[in-house]
């Protein structure tokens, strides 16, 4: 099975569709990205379609072969048409886009790491406005 995204106004991800092998497949039986291009424009009348992976994620496919853009394409991603990836909405206007793993990472780089223990009670959050990851207790309030 093969899958495509429907690209949309400013290359956004506004739909992705399954395709059966046959139906991306050369007259020799090789799988081809036009032939599913094609098959969807016929069947759609639409003309944007970009093949995605659904087993690759942060630049990395699953299965060890070979990712293809970066990352599946969901809803509401955008395909970067001059790296060859989707990519995620930014999260924050200071992160920056890391084109080897299609992913957004802040200017301080991975949030600092929790013990085993502390990640029962905190996680950290991104603070755009003092530009730091904050710690921030995880646990409900007590209701008595």
């Amino acid at each position: 099975m093969a899958h495509f995204a429907k690209i949309g106004l400013n290359s956004k991800v506004i739909a992705v569709h399954s395709v059966n092998d046959k139906d991306c497949q050369d007259a020799s039986g090789v799988e081809d990205e036009e032939v599913g291009k094609q098959y969807l424009e016929q069947i759609h009348n639409y003309p944007l379609w970009i093949q995605t992976s659904y087993n690759t994620r942060g630049g990395v496919h699953i299965n060890g072969k070979t990712p293809v853009r970066g990352n599946y394409a969901g809803i509401g991603m955008t395909y970067d048409e001059d790296n060859d990836i989707f990519i995620y909405p930014k999260p924050f206007p200071s992160w920056v886009l890391n084109t080897t793993d299609a992913q957004w990472h802040s200017p301080l780089g991975d949030a600092p790491s929790l013990t085993e223990q502390e990640c029962l009670k905190y996680a950290y959050q991104w603070n755009e406005t003092d530009q730091s990851w904050d710690k921030i207790d995880m646990r409900p309030e007590l209701v008595l």
